[in-house]
Parts: C-alpha cells; sequence; structure tokens
C-alpha cells in the first residue's frame, strides 16, 4: 500500500505548479487550466484521505468538487469566447477595458 504522504506530496506539487500558472499567465485559457489543477489537488487530498480512513466522505466531496469544476468551464469558456469576440485576443489584461 502507497502511504499517504506520498499522495500529499504530489497534490502539494499539483498545486504548486497550478498557484504558478495563475501567478505568471495572463492567457485565460492557461488560466482555467491552472484553476482545474488547484482543484484537482485539492480532489487528490481528499481521496487520499478518505483511503487513509477508511470512509467514501472525502471521494463524495471530491465528486461534488468534480460537478464544480465541470460548471466552472462552462462558465468560463463563456467568458473566454466574449472576451476573444470583443478584442479578439484571450489577454486577462485586456478585459479590464469593459469596465465603465
Amino acid at each position: 500500500m502507497v502511504p499517504v504522504q506520498y499522495y500529499l506530496l504530489l497534490s502539494a506539487a499539483v498545486f504548486c505548479i497550478g498557484v504558478f500558472g495563475i501567478l505568471t499567465r495572463r492567457n485565460a485559457l492557461l488560466f482555467l487550466m491552472s484553476v482545474e489543477l488547484l482543484l484537482n489537488a485539492a480532489n487528490i487530498n481528499l481521496v487520499a484521505f478518505s483511503n487513509f480512513h477508511g470512509n467514501l466522505t472525502g471521494q463524495t466531496f471530491s465528486l461534488f468538487t468534480l460537478a464544480l469544476a465541470a460548471a466552472e468551464v462552462a462558465v468560463g469558456i463563456g467568458i473566454i469566447l466574449v472576451l476573444y469576440r470583443n478584442f479578439k485576443d484571450v489577454d486577462v489584461n485586456e478585459a479590464t477595458t469593459m469596465r465603465w
């Protein structure tokens, strides 16, 4: 059996990659992919601790998190399409010009 520490190390690495992607990228698609990495890191933790404690609660929360991620992608793609239609680019810095 694989120790829980390996799962936590994997989750921390995926989370750090996601945070790095959010802080350094200006492309809206890469920004959404980085948010997905953050959610998947949380899912790894939930499933690992659920397996460690021998119950299914963490796996159930993980399924809810996947549903939340799917809804987030649907809304995010809609925003990206509007951003591309208005500015012909998906740079998130251009979205500040959409204010009043």
